[in-house]
């Protein structure tokens, strides 16, 4: 299946991922959008820091309307850097995310300081740098459904694939397979600065320099590697289809303690 890529500045890009599924990468990480309709839509993250405005002109031109909810893989600052503003535009729209996140989103815990120890290049060397503080949303965040469906997203289910955080959620589509990783797999070596310019596509682990517990990360890439998914739209890389996708989840899970685990680091 042929995944078409579009450029629309030197910052973002934009993709047609699968059917009702669209990219938006905001300099190194990318948003969702997915659904069919104006009347039927929802955002999968906001990004990084001040690029609201791609998010909102590209949202307006595609739907026209605000989306029925904004769902968080997780609340890392570089998938919530746009969250506020979004929300002051667009008032009344629901957050969710996974119950064991939501410390993080309202307030009353902080993500430990990313870990630069776990080595691969300049992305992980200025990781100290990153934000690592919770945000505080109040009652504006809700936990999704325990039955596993996704709010204004019919069809779509969201699958618990902790490692990278606590509650770290990805999302799937069983009609045909679409997956929407997050950062539980990525199609970038993310901790190269070199890797990340390039987007040359490889499936890898999740960011190592703020995945905290890595017995649960590998944990999730054998779960979603047994949803076996044709496409996937991760939270850093470019979209990759099946077959390629197929062997990258098989290689990607058997070698996975040996090339996706850091030698080194405080959550190793």
């Amino acid at each position: 299946m042929e995944l078409n890529g579009i450029l629309t500045s030197g910052l973002t890009d934009t993709w047609e991922a699968a059917e009702g599924v669209a990219g938006l990468r905001t300099l190194f990480v990318n948003v969702a959008f997915v659904g069919h309709s104006v009347t039927d839509w929802i955002l999968v993250d906001t990004g990084l820091g001040n690029f609201a405005g791609s998010i909102l002109r590209t949202s307006q031109e595609w739907f026209g309307k605000p989306p029925a909810a904004i769902v968080l893989t997780h609340g890392h600052f570089d998938h919530v850097g746009n969250l506020k503003e979004l929300m002051e535009e667009w008032p009344g729209v629901p957050v969710y995310a996974h119950p064991l996140e939501l410390p993080y989103l309202t307030g009353s815990q902080d993500y430990p300081p990313a870990d630069p120890a776990v080595g691969g290049g300049l992305m992980a060397t200025v990781s100290p740098l990153y934000p690592h503080r919770g945000i505080n949303l109040g009652g504006a965040v809700h936990p999704l459904p325990e039955d596993g469906s996704v709010p204004g997203a019919k069809g779509w289910t969201w699958v618990h694939t902790p490692g990278h955080s606590p509650g770290h959620i990805s999302l799937f589509r069983p009609a045909d397979k679409v997956l929407i990783s997050g950062d539980a797999v990525i199609t970038v070596k993310q901790e190269s600065a070199f890797a990340v310019i390039a987007q040359h596509k490889e499936l890898h682990g999740p960011p190592a320099y703020f995945t905290t517990d890595w017995v649960e990360a590998e944990k999730s890439v054998r779960k979603l590697a047994l949803l076996d998914p044709q496409i996937v739209l991760p939270g850093h890389g470019l979209p990759m289809a099946a077959p390629e996708l197929s062997a990258q989840f098989a290689h990607l899970c058997k070698t996975f303690k040996e090339l996706s685990v850091p030698s080194q680091g405080k959550f190793v």
